[in-house]
């Protein structure tokens, strides 16, 4: 026989757990729609993508040692820095291919920046040009920002390709397909960007002296050392 006090006891305690129940059952209730209100009022944003344009490349040939004219539709950016490196890009994509007349590892992702400043004047005391102000592998990023929206807005261009050093230890050694590479990046970043007018190198940020061992990479380029022979369009 159960005394009546436990019966009592037993009573309140199932009354409690029943309350304590419908309470966290309400409260989940509450959360879970508080959730879906918030993912419903949260902002959604568009992905940003560039608009296709046609891009004009100088495609390195082995075969001849020439560089060809090829057109491709490809998302360019308005910005001239991004839509320099995304030629480049390119270009890098087709020495990558399985069957590229010019086969250069690497792709794309090799090109890590490109900056655009005010083509240089003026040479200093030891005769070297002056790079309108940058120094190869100095910092100082907004002063660089600043001389790149200034060249942005008028005159020649100085472009700074900066390479990654993956490309340059993995690219052919040899004089003539180091040069067909320096000089169709040239050309591609003039063809592009007409107003590049001189082009010089770098790899991870810095100076190098040679891409593979041959070219040249402590000089500056002019874009009419890059002259292309005539290519069927793509």
């Amino acid at each position: 026989m159960i005394p009546r006090h436990q019966k009592l006891l037993f009573g309140i305690l199932l009354a409690a757990s029943l309350i304590m129940g419908v309470t966290l059952w309400q409260l989940r209730e509450r959360a879970h729609q508080r959730l879906i209100a918030g993912q419903d009022s949260a902002p959604t944003s568009a992905p940003v993508i560039a608009p296709a344009d046609v891009a004009t490349l100088l495609v390195a040939n082995d075969g001849d040692s020439s560089l060809l004219t090829q057109q491709h539709s490809l998302p360019l950016p308005v910005d001239p820095g991004a839509r320099a490196r995304a030629v480049l890009a390119k270009l890098l994509d087709l020495y990558a291919a399985p069957d590229a007349a010019h086969p250069v590892s690497g792709g794309g992702a090799s090109v890590l920046q490109v900056f655009l400043l005010p083509a240089p004047q003026i040479a200093d005391a030891s005769g070297k040009i002056k790079l309108g102000g940058f120094k190869p592998g100095e910092s100082g990023g907004e002063d660089r920002a600043a001389l790149s929206q200034e060249a942005q807005q008028s005159g020649p261009l100085l472009a700074v390709v900066n390479l990654t050093g993956s490309f340059a230890a993995n690219h052919p050694s040899g004089i003539e397909t180091e040069t067909l590479t320096v000089l169709s990046i040239v050309g591609t970043l003039h063809a592009n960007l007409p107003r590049v007018t001189q082009v010089r190198f770098l790899v991870d940020g810095l100076p190098r002296s040679t891409l593979a061992g041959h070219a040249d990479l402590t000089r500056t380029y002019l874009t009419t050392d890059a002259a292309p022979a005539e290519g069927a369009a793509q």
